[in-house]
């Protein structure tokens, strides 16, 4: 999108056609989380690192920029994934895979789905009541743990 998008001066006319054909923006939104994902600003703060550091700050600007109109317009959050592909591009990984590592990193999660379920017939949500031990735990740094 970003690259389709090209210059940040075009960011603004994008998103208004964008949304007056209801086409979705990527990386918007998120079935559960209704206000920010917690994980979104560690990786807007990696993504804007990675794009100063290889001289093409533009995509983060280009990005934030498209957070910022969605959250106005639509009371939409940016998710997780909408910073990943400023991390990716960064990092030099062709476009081509974005979509296999973003899948790649999930699989684990989804093939834990897919056992609950068949275990008893119902799909976990991160909403899910939690039911182990009480949370409140001490941490142990791990420099001192045995």
């Amino acid at each position: 999108m970003l690259q389709e998008i090209g210059e940040e001066k075009n960011v603004d006319a994008y998103i208004e056609k964008q949304l007056a054909q209801k086409k979705k923006i990527m990386g918007i939104g998120h079935r559960v989380y209704k206000t920010l994902d917690p994980r979104a600003p560690h990786l807007r703060a990696m993504a804007a690192k990675l794009s100063e550091k290889i001289g093409e700050p533009k995509w983060i600007r280009m990005s934030e920029r498209i957070a910022q109109l969605m959250k106005e317009k639509k009371n939409l959050n940016a998710n997780v994934d909408f910073y990943s592909a400023t991390v990716y591009y960064s990092l030099g990984i062709p476009t081509d895979l974005f979509t296999p590592i973003f899948a790649i990193a999930r699989c684990s999660g989804w093939c834990a789905h897919v056992l609950e379920q068949l275990e008893d017939n119902r799909l976990y949500r991160p909403l899910s009541q939690y039911v182990g031990e009480p949370i409140g735990k001490k941490v142990i740094p791990i420099d001192q743990r045995p």
